[in-house]
């Protein structure tokens, strides 16, 4: 993705305005899973939506502020499943196998 983003001269956004952008995107996921899930059903005019877009939408914005602050994500990624693996370790119930 930094591939792309570095061809253009205006780079990345703003970290303020990616944490903007990160808090609208979570809001249109939040829309699609109340469509999908909750109680509140889209109107016959509204078009389609996709979760899956919605959060692909996310993982761009995430990756963005990510590259832009220099952030390797897969390091800060093994860092917090080994946080999680560690605390967590017996807190959930294993299936059975």
């Amino acid at each position: 993705m930094d591939g792309w983003i570095s061809q253009f001269e205006e780079g990345y956004f703003a970290p303020l305005v990616n944490v903007a952008r990160l808090a609208e995107e979570v809001g249109e996921l939040a829309r699609e899973v109340n469509h999908r899930f909750g109680p509140k059903r889209k109107k016959p005019d509204e078009p389609a939506g996709s979760i899956a877009m919605e959060l692909a939408d996310i993982l761009f914005v995430v990756i963005c502020i990510a590259n832009s602050q220099g952030i390797d994500l897969d390091e800060a990624f093994t860092q917090m499943m080994a946080k999680v693996t560690s605390r967590d370790a017996g807190r959930w119930t294993r299936k059975a196998r």
